[in-house]
């Protein structure tokens, strides 16, 4: 059997960070996901997905995320039910998240949330070029990497393999 959850997706509001009875840390957080398609109007639509994180990560996913952050997690789908205070049973299906990913820095994140919205593609690109430049070697997903086709290419004979 496997049961096995990626999501990316942005907070649709801050994490509830909370302690059980022995101390131990766990968040509740909601990610907004967009769907692959648009609808019939030409609108994309996005599905709100109930996620838990326990102990250090949950601790983690508190301080350096809040509302709107964009972050990717790794975990499976959970069910459980409870008694609800009317007496019906109430099932919550959530993914429990073994591994949560910040995908943006928390610069970029105060850039894009104190701009308005004509600032916030000028924000973005300059955020791509400035990743551009720290990750020098690596080309981003709308460069060709095939662009120097025909060139000669250095091989290292010092390979530890």
């Amino acid at each position: 059997m496997m049961n096995r959850c990626v999501l990316v997706g942005r907070m649709v509001k801050d994490v509830d960070l909370r302690y059980t009875p022995n101390g131990v840390a766990v968040a509740s957080f909601t990610l907004a996901v967009n769907r692959t398609f648009t609808n019939q109007q030409g609108e994309r639509e996005a599905d709100f997905i109930n996620c838990v994180v326990w102990r250090k990560a949950a601790e983690n996913t508190a301080n350096f995320c809040k509302k709107g952050s964009l972050v990717g997690v790794d975990g499976r789908i959970q069910t459980r039910s409870f008694d609800g205070q009317d007496g019906k049973k109430v099932y919550v299906t959530e993914v429990l998240a073994e591994s949560v990913q910040f995908l943006e820095s928390r610069s970029s994140q105060n850039k894009e949330n104190s701009s308005d919205q004509s600032n916030l593609n000028n924000n973005t690109k300059n955020n791509h070029s400035h990743q551009r430049e720290h990750n020098q070697g690596y080309s981003s997903v709308d460069e060709d990497p095939f662009a120097n086709r025909g060139g000669q290419i250095d091989i290292n004979d010092d390979l530890p393999f």
